[in-house]
């Protein structure tokens, strides 16, 4: 995560982005943003995301995510593809993977939400 933080405070600086421009966008506090800089505060899947936009910078750059740390090998059964990612990334990755189950979760409840409302108002007329 250290990694992660220390690129994004250069990809700032690079900007010419301040903590207060950062805050702003972010909205939060120019106190609060320095706290992400410094890691007092966790940095969320989210947040890094909007951090990413902001800095109009692909969020794999802060991941370090390429060729040298991921690779794709063939398994000797035929069953696929195994992928090894490096080490510092997975509770990143476990983070994002369960924030994609909450939004699909909660996409799913708001389909069975309406499907109902369609159901009372067909049965109202």
């Amino acid at each position: 995560m250290e990694k992660i933080i220390e690129k994004i405070a250069q990809q700032r600086n690079k900007k010419g982005y301040t903590y207060e421009n950062m805050a702003h966008e972010l909205d939060i506090t120019p106190a609060a943003y320095r706290k992400i800089e410094t890691g007092e505060t966790k940095l969320s899947v989210e947040r890094l995301m909007k951090i990413s936009e902001i800095l109009d910078e692909d969020l794999s750059n802060f991941l370090d995510i390429d060729t040298k740390n991921v690779f794709n090998n063939q398994s000797n059964e035929g069953n696929g593809y195994v992928e090894i990612i490096n080490n510092d990334y997975k509770d990143l990755i476990k983070d994002i993977k369960e924030t994609y189950d909450k939004l699909i979760q909660s996409k799913d409840d708001q389909i069975v939400m309406l499907k109902e409302q369609i159901s009372f108002l067909k049965e109202k007329n």
